[in-house]
């Protein structure tokens, strides 16, 4: 009898889980420095970017966040500019699985053209995360997109984090690493 009544009670609390805040308020600075921490998409995929720069990037470490960083203040402006991409959620949520992929096959000082080539997906990417960020931005739209490149950048530093503690566990570590995060994309994919 406690199980059924715990069940009712948390049911009753639940709220549905929305990937963007703009199904509410998403206007000012703490709109968007809130939205890449409580948003699952935008969170496992800055993370995923930090950790491949970890990896993948030992001497520019910065460099996938940068990238990231610029394509999705282009991806903001072409939303405001009426600039519309289709299918922008799928894009985001690909980008999870994209991540979890990046982390898992990453080599420090891989070939020049797979970190070209990782390096623009990540920026295709993260152009259809500031796309749709900024599409659902109301009010004051430049303080939303500087919390949001705040945090953004916050999460890609936590990343680094991961990739340099967890240096010494290996490709297996690296791989579960991948493998959670491809898989989490995948799971918001089913929704």
């Amino acid at each position: 009898m406690k199980t059924l009544l715990a069940i009712l009670v948390l049911s009753a609390a639940a709220s549905p889980a929305l990937a963007h805040t703009g199904h509410g308020d998403a206007s000012g600075f703490a709109h968007g420095l809130l939205h890449p921490i409580l948003g699952p998409d935008h969170l496992l995929a800055m993370l995923g970017v930090g950790i491949w720069s970890g990896i993948a990037l030992p001497r520019h470490l910065w460099g996938g966040a940068a990238t990231f960083l610029a394509a999705m203040t282009v991806g903001a402006a072409l939303s405001w500019a009426g600039v519309g991409i289709p299918m922008v959620e799928t894009w985001i949520v690909g980008s999870v699985v994209l991540a979890g992929l990046l982390v898992a096959t990453a080599r420090a000082g891989q070939a020049r053209l797979v970190t070209g080539l990782s390096l623009g997906a990540i920026a295709t990417f993260a152009a259809c995360h500031g796309h749709a960020h900024a599409t659902e931005a109301t009010g004051a739209i430049g303080a939303y997109l500087a919390g949001f490149l705040i945090a953004t950048a916050g999460l890609h530093a936590a990343g680094i984090g991961v990739a340099l503690a967890t240096a010494r566990g290996g490709r297996i570590l690296q791989g579960a690493l991948g493998a959670a995060l491809a898989g989490s994309g995948l799971l918001l994919m089913a929704g």
